[in-house]
């Protein structure tokens, strides 16, 4: 176990209220529990309960907070990624089972507990390992059905998500970009295409707003959950096709355009014969384009997090910053290759 725990107490009075949790809850006492992550304001925990092998998914209370961003996140709530993810395992996607949504009395903090699901989350080894070379051949199509029965969920209450345009969401990001406060003027020139070129949302539908290759796990026919629901939201739902496209989630497989595993024509048959509408290759382009701007705009976060935690001087330095930061570089390129095509 490591320090993130104390986020709601020491060490070992987290370890006791969630055994008591799973103890209430009908599964037994926690054994070989391990932190998964090292995110900055979510933690996963995996831990063994009787004959179960749980999840804990929560917030760490230690998120780096830049007083700028303040007002422009997009993260939903952990209770309301937890309802989204019981609303899509009734749809047929893909997904781990929410076995409770932690209350005040818990005395785990804010998050909550689901079953473990088998499969490999690291895009790299989902794009490169031979295990998976059967799932690879299916897995674009597969994707795609899954969109679409994510597109077609029907929310029991609109107030959950919040209805988002496509202006909107590149007025945003437009913002988050300008919090840095350096030049780079890929990035403007990347806002200004998009600015131009903004479509209609047509149907607004409910968008998971991170599906892609490292938010899959993959066994070996194909994906066996769905993860990390905290950017839904409503609107465009070609966001989704799009963001699955870009370059920075194939880790290398360049050539396969959809998660280094695909085609985007096989991305578009499994979309349609889900029963999600005729795609048009345009919009998803223009998503993609987004995608990589978007990735690059919260790669220079990283920088900004990174300045505000040397300046705060008392707090340890997470080498993940630096190393994420730099990648805004790769998005750069991305972004020059991208617009050029469309000259």
């Amino acid at each position: 176990m490591t320090a993130a725990s104390t986020a709601t107490g020491t060490e070992t009075e987290f370890a006791a209220a969630l055994s008591a949790l799973t103890v209430r809850l009908g599964f037994g006492e926690v054994r070989n529990l391990r932190h998964l992550s090292g995110g900055a304001s979510k933690q996963t925990w995996a831990f063994d309960a009787g004959t179960a092998s749980l999840v804990l998914r929560r917030d760490s209370g230690t998120a780096i907070i830049v007083p700028e961003l303040a007002e422009i996140s997009t993260s939903i709530p952990l209770e309301t990624e937890a309802r989204l993810m019981i609303l899509a395992g009734r749809a047929d996607v893909p997904s781990p089972e929410v076995i409770r949504v932690l209350e005040p009395q818990d005395g785990l903090g804010v998050g909550f507990v689901m079953r473990h699901v088998g499969g490999e989350a690291l895009g790299g080894r989902i794009v490169r390992n031979s295990a998976f070379a059967s799932a690879r051949e299916q897995l674009a199509f597969q994707c795609g059905e899954i969109l679409a029965r994510i597109h077609a969920i029907s929310l029991p209450d609109t107030a959950m998500l919040t209805l988002r345009s496509p202006k909107e969401i590149i007025d945003t990001w437009r913002a988050v970009h300008e919090v840095e406060h350096w030049p780079r003027p890929v990035f403007d020139l990347a806002f200004q295409w998009l600015g131009e070129r903004t479509p209609d949302v047509g149907v607004p539908m409910l968008v998971h707003g991170d599906f892609r290759n490292g938010n899959l796990l993959v066994g070996p026919d194909g994906v066996t959950a769905v993860l990390d629901w905290e950017l839904a939201y409503i609107g465009d739902p070609m966001q989704d096709l799009g963001w699955l496209c870009t370059n920075s989630w194939r880790f290398g497989a360049v050539d396969k355009p959809v998660g280094g595993f695909g085609t985007r024509e096989q991305l578009f048959a499994g979309y349609e014969s889900g029963g999600g509408a005729p795609v048009d290759p345009e919009r998803v382009r223009f998503w993609e384009i987004f995608g990589s701007l978007r990735w690059g705009v919260m790669c220079t976060m990283s920088t900004v997090k990174f300045r505000e935690l040397r300046a705060d001087g008392n707090v340890e330095i997470n080498v993940d910053l630096p190393m994420i930061a730099r990648r805004a570089s790769e998005t750069e390129l991305d972004l020059v290759n991208l617009l050029r095509e469309t000259v």
